[in-house]
């Protein structure tokens, strides 16, 4: 028998060991969860599980950890999809912690309300009951990431503490917890940046329109390009100007960068991504900036 009719390529690999951390998570937890913010990562992510259960629709529904300040393209291509699958959409919205005064937000140019999701993360995993959570985060986007496992630990308050992580040896994950706690479970950690951008072309996987190149007006901002939206304040002496840009990320509107570029496919993308040298969220990711742990720190507070 031809030995080499079962080789897989990269790709497949990567699209293997994702279904199988989906299956394990569907066969091992009673109430989990996929968080899905409508970035190329959560897509591709909700891609894969639908293909891990194909079929069968999806076990388990999307929630969306929602700023208030979100993309307009973003919020109209999520309730797309849900319209278009039937998928079950909750909404954990910043605004209400706002509004009860479990968080303060800050004004003024340069705030944002990223760090606030945290409160709303926790809160939605809390009142759904969820057990497990599935996190589009990869290994290759930033240094905290870097340290995660693929079964996460969080303890009964959401936190996470990198010196307390499980050994994962050949692909066996640890998903034991107690009542109140839950793990964190990311099937995109092996992937990068242009995995994810080859996967998308070789699926035809439809994005959000900011992915590729558009012409926006922006606010060059301490190194970045911010799109000048509703929600971004601009300082005294800022000016825009329109550029052709698009996303590699997507966030929070007000500290989410662009960058100039004319790719308007994927596989112009996939020529611009093998060719930088700086991570998505180093290059556009205002909240990245704020002190070298600053993510790390985040994430032991129960942030993604």
């Amino acid at each position: 028998m031809d030995k080499q009719g079962y080789e897989l390529s990269d790709l497949e690999e990567l699209e293997a060991e994702s279904v199988h951390i989906f299956r394990e998570v569907a066969a091992t937890f009673e109430r989990p969860g996929m968080l899905f913010s409508g970035g190329k990562d959560s897509v591709v992510m909700f891609h894969l599980a639908r293909k891990a259960f194909w079929p069968a629709p999806m076990p388990f529904p999307l929630m969306h950890v929602d700023t208030g300040h979100n993309f307009d393209e973003v919020i109209e291509y999520r309730d797309r999809v849900v319209a278009e699958t039937g998928v079950k959409l909750l909404v954990s919205h910043v605004q209400d912690d706002i509004d009860a005064g479990r968080v303060v937000e800050q004004t003024g140019v340069g705030s944002s309300r990223n760090r606030l999701q945290t409160a709303a993360l926790l809160r939605g995993i809390t009142e759904n009951r969820f057990d497990a959570v599935f996190g589009g985060a990869r290994r290759d986007e930033e240094k905290a990431r870097a340290k995660e496992r693929v079964f996460s630990f969080r303890d009964s308050f959401g936190t996470w503490d990198p010196r307390n992580q499980r050994p994962e040896l050949w692909n066996l994950y640890n998903g034991r917890h107690h009542r109140g706690e839950h793990i964190r479970v990311f099937p995109l950690s092996n992937w990068t940046e242009l995995d994810i951008w080859r996967y998308i072309e070789a699926e035809e996987i439809d994005l959000p329109p900011i992915y590729y190149a558009h012409e926006r007006e922006v606010v060059p901002r301490d190194g970045m390009l911010l799109a000048k939206t509703r929600f971004l304040e601009v300082a005294p002496g800022e000016t825009s100007h329109l550029a052709q840009v698009r996303f590699r990320t997507v966030g929070d509107a007000t500290c989410t960068g662009c960058v100039e570029s004319d790719a308007a496919t994927p596989a112009a993308v996939i020529a611009e991504v093998s060719s930088t040298r700086i991570t998505e969220r180093g290059a556009t990711r205002a909240d990245d900036r704020i002190s070298e742990a600053g993510m790390e720190d985040r994430k032991k507070e129960g942030y993604f």
